[in-house]
């Protein structure tokens, strides 16, 4: 039986610790892939703390992984051994629903994320996935900060892809954090105007340096009037309640915002303001195994990459009360050091 060594959460909010844990015999159709580097998101933490109430224990999170395949199943399809690839929020989906059959593999009801059910992510010396989830990397993308980009980085890119977002759209980002700044970088690179929304004053020049070209205080009601019927596009990054009847009024007629964040109290949206101006309010999770390579593709095509600090993997437990602290600038990743 392979044996994984993983730092786990043995109870909610409790500390991490080093622990052994056996996996069985690899599946015909999954993959073993050792982990190099992987980043921590804010759902790592969500599920550590079981915040969402469906966290089993010991809990191994991570579930932006970068590393190379050790071991295949029989029945893998298009991998080899040796080569480097991701794991992102699912390691697994049925394969056979429409939503698998029409390559929306995300969006299947069985669908198995990385971190949950029992399965065990990336903070770990070896991972494993079924095979359409791993994902092979760019040899022009750097591998030790692209960790991110198969979380944070489709959940931003997919909205672009799903509504048809051209280069004369403009498009409205709304917080400049692990989400937000890669959402500016994306959007500008697709070749919109850019305009972010932000909070903090001392994150406005780096706004700038991460491609907005607009930066606007989302707090600020009469700056965001300014805005008023300017945007294409209100991409949500943000999991906290703002004044949304007011950024509403930032779309342009069938203006859309698309909500990536995990806002958990009821936002209060008008009917009304939909209906005038044939506005839209959506929301989306990652995205599919075909969009995260076409993802991936864009971000080596472009340069596009997470800025990110680094840890050990040895240190997660600091590396989390950094993010708890609100100090990531702007991803976490680990670097395993077993």
């Amino acid at each position: 039986m392979t044996q994984i060594q993983g730092w786990a959460a043995k109870s909610p909010k409790e500390k991490l610790e080093l622990i052994s844990v056996g996996v069985g015999e690899l599946g015909a159709e999954d993959v073993e892939v050792t982990v190099e580097h992987c980043g921590i998101c804010h759902s790592d933490l969500s599920m550590i703390n079981n915040d969402w109430g469906f966290s089993s224990y010991p809990i191994i999170a991570g579930h932006e992984v970068i590393g190379r395949i050790n071991a295949i199943g029989k029945d893998v399809k298009g991998l080899k051994i040796g080569q480097r690839v991701g794991v992102g929020w699912n390691s697994g989906s049925c394969m056979h629903c429409h939503e698998c059959v029409a390559g929306q593999h995300n969006l299947c009801s069985q669908a198995l994320p990385t971190i949950a059910g029992g399965h065990h992510g990336g903070f770990a010396d070896k991972m494993r996935a079924h095979w359409i989830w791993v994902v092979p990397l760019p040899e022009n993308l750097e591998a030790s900060s692209a960790g991110p980009l198969l979380c944070g980085g489709i959940t931003v890119f997919a909205p672009f892809l799903n509504f048809d977002i051209k280069p004369t759209h403009h498009v409205g980002v709304v917080g400049i954090g692990g989400l937000g700044h890669l959402g500016l970088k994306f959007a500008n690179a697709w070749g919109c105007e850019v305009t972010a929304f932000t909070t903090s004053e001392s994150k406005i020049d780096e706004a700038k340096q991460f491609g907005a070209h607009n930066v606007i205080s989302s707090y600020d009601t009469d700056s965001i009037l300014k805005a008023a019927n300017s945007l294409d596009l209100l991409l949500v990054t943000v999991n906290t309640p703002l004044d949304w009847t007011t950024l509403l009024k930032t779309l342009k007629p069938n203006g859309r915002m698309h909500v990536v964040g995990a806002v958990l109290e009821p936002m209060p949206i008008s009917a009304v303001d939909l209906i005038f101006g044939q506005k839209s309010v959506s929301g989306s999770p990652t995205g599919s195994p075909a969009a995260i390579a076409t993802m991936l593709d864009f971000a080596a095509r472009h340069h596009i990459a997470p800025h990110v600090e680094h840890f050990p993997m040895s240190q997660v437990n600091e590396a989390l009360a950094h993010l708890i602290a609100g100090k990531a600038r702007y991803r976490i990743v680990l670097d395993a050091d077993f």
